[in-house]
């Protein structure tokens, strides 16, 4: 018998016939014994259609009264899910975040979780009910209602689960593990039984949209174990776990993740003394734009080509801020690229082994794909080419470090 924190997105509970399905599911659990806490979404597109209502009154509407609109979506698909369940014979009660209490702090649409009571929910587990619980909201401590910020609702599951010691966190969403890479892309890639926190944490940074970056930190720094399941079929999904739980032959490296929401821009001839890289990104930051990679060049004239790169939704914003203060920065000119992307090959084995990049770099060369920049830390190494051999590029490397799914068969 253990306890299970089970989460379950927008997808899985978008139609009274899929919640019905949740509550088939969730009762094969109770069967076997266990006790369960349900976290849930609101329904696929709710979210959405709620924040346009909003638009229609106001294009900047209150952040507290947008906190008090969007959270309840979660709040019709808890209570179908304790309906379904309890006519089913499985008493279930369902409660928002403000009645849990997950209490925040007050920054609403992206609060932070500051602790959660969980009396009431042991109370319930205790009586042998299923507790239904709404992710992604909980409040403050004067009682408004607040928001996680999207994807939110895995936040929430892993902190319950962190909360009530729970034996495991399983995340249900539409697809049934953690790939290789995206199958979409690399046909041959393939579900890992497990990676680690970290892994998981650099593939979610890097473009893996399987997880929100939150959660996964969350339940590394409180080692609660998290698994990533189908709502669709069963299987035993993707276990994320720490380091050392993990099978001694770790493979070199266990994904390729990449992210084709990248621009670049490079401020040419700069003086290459102390201070002017902070004047540079001190612009970008000042506009609350995010930078990723940083390269810099220094040419034998003393001047200096800084390039860094961008979301590509912020190359616009950011080019025009660097061109503003060319002449301040004694810049020879302002130049972009926004038809890049970013490759990345990821792994904690990397850490024990040698030539790792020597084989991507090698893999790249041999399908002519130009290395722009390249950046590296323990556990990865990320590239940027031109978008137009992204998928080429990450094929390449799949097969280049047997990640192919008949190579691993063998």
């Amino acid at each position: 018998m253990a306890l299970y924190v089970q989460k379950f997105g927008g997808t899985s509970v978008g139609s009274i016939e899929r919640i019905e399905a949740v509550a088939d599911k969730v009762i094969r659990y109770k069967e076997q014994g266990h006790d369960l806490v349900i976290v849930l979404s609101a329904m696929s597109g709710e979210t959405n259609r709620l924040i346009d209502l909003a638009k229609q009154i106001d294009e900047n509407p209150l952040a507290r009264e947008m906190d008090v609109l969007v959270s309840t979506g979660e709040q019709v698909t808890i209570s179908l899910l304790a309906m379904a369940l309890t006519k089913r014979g499985y008493p279930a009660r369902s409660y928002t975040g403000a009645q849990v209490k997950l209490l925040t702090d007050s920054v609403h649409t992206k609060a932070r979780i500051r602790s959660i009571d969980d009396a009431k929910m042991r109370a319930d587990l205790d009586k042998g009910r299923v507790v239904v619980v709404a992710g992604f909201q909980g409040v403050d401590e004067e009682g408004n209602i607040t928001t996680l910020g999207r994807g939110g609702s895995d936040t929430s599951a892993v902190a319950l689960a962190a909360a009530l010691k729970a034996d495991e966190c399983q995340i249900y969403t539409d697809v049934d593990g953690v790939y290789t890479t995206d199958p979409r892309v690399v046909d041959k890639a393939r579900r890992l039984e497990s990676i680690t926190f970290e892994e998981m944490l650099e593939m979610a940074s890097l473009g893996s949209k399987v997880l929100q970056i939150r959660s996964v930190e969350f339940a590394g720094k409180y080692n609660v174990p998290l698994r990533v399941m189908s709502s669709f079929e069963d299987g035993p999904g993707t276990l994320i776990t720490l380091e050392d739980e993990k099978v001694m032959e770790q493979p070199v490296v266990s994904g390729i993740a990449f992210n084709r929401d990248e621009a670049k821009l490079t401020i040419v001839g700069v003086a290459d003394v102390p201070g002017v890289a902070s004047k540079i990104l001190g612009l970008i930051s000042g506009a609350n734009l995010e930078v990723d990679m940083i390269i810099q060049n220094i040419a034998e004239d003393k001047t200096t080509d800084f390039t860094f790169t961008v979301h590509r939704n912020d190359f616009k914003q950011a080019k025009e801020l660097l061109e503003a203060s060319a002449l301040e920065l004694g810049a020879r000119e302002v130049t972009g690229d926004n038809t890049i992307a970013k490759v990345s090959i990821v792994g904690v084995g990397m850490r024990s082994h040698a030539g790792v990049a020597a084989t991507m770099f090698k893999a790249l060369a041999d399908e002519s794909i130009n290395m722009q920049m390249i950046s590296t830390s323990e556990i990865k190494i990320s590239v940027v080419v031109d978008e137009k051999y992204l998928e080429l590029a990450v094929r390449a490397l799949h097969t280049a470090f047997g990640l192919d799914a008949e190579e691993t068969e063998k």
